[in-house]
């Protein structure tokens, strides 16, 4: 079967792959019908230029690739779309974004705190921050050393938590939406 760019799309076990169909010339047509008469369309570059992408206009400049609306994507961008907003709105996905926030929204606020105090108090209390504690470390040396600390400890914590609390269930989220989008149950098309 010729695709809309003169390609033609094989079938059968063999690997997908761009073959020139000239007219007149009846060999490559007989290639592409298959044992079960039918075109696969499981490789998805199998027709790539005949969507525009990497085409020139005629300037040497890349064609610029408006949306169609009489070729059918709406249909499925809106059940993309459907699929999307019903796994946003499932209790398992409501827990995963739950159980980010409990950790992000006090985490955040104690160390902007932490920070905001840092910025004040070298600003407002320079006596204080010049004060000597060993040598020629003074207070705001270790300070400044304990903002360093604590992102790393918050960045530790934050990948712990996610990985204990969040990414299985956020794996197995992704991987039931994926199943939804492809249309598929359980393995079965």
């Amino acid at each position: 079967m010729q695709s809309r760019n003169g390609r033609l799309c094989r079938h059968g076990g063999g690997a997908e792959g761009p073959v020139e169909y000239h007219e007149g010339q009846p060999g490559p047509a007989s290639a592409a019908v298959g044992a079960a008469g039918q075109t696969r369309f499981d490789d998805p570059w199998y027709d790539a230029l005949a969507s525009g992408w990497g085409e020139l206009d005629g300037t040497g400049a890349p064609a610029v690739v408006a949306p169609s609306a009489g070729r059918g994507d709406g249909d499925r961008t809106g059940g993309a779309a459907d699929i999307y907003l019903e796994v946003q709105r499932s209790a398992a996905f409501q827990e995963v974004r739950s159980r980010y926030r409990r950790f992000v929204v006090p985490g955040v606020a104690v160390f902007f705190t932490w920070y905001v105090s840092y910025v004040v108090t070298a600003t407002a209390a320079p006596g204080l921050m010049a004060r000597p504690v060993t040598g020629a470390v003074n207070v705001a040396m270790l300070a400044g050393l304990g903002q360093f600390l604590t992102t790393f400890l918050f960045t530790w914590a934050y990948m712990r938590h996610a990985r204990l609390r969040r990414d299985r269930a956020a794996l197995e989220l992704r991987w039931d939406t994926q199943e939804l989008a492809r249309g598929t149950r359980g393995g079965e098309r």
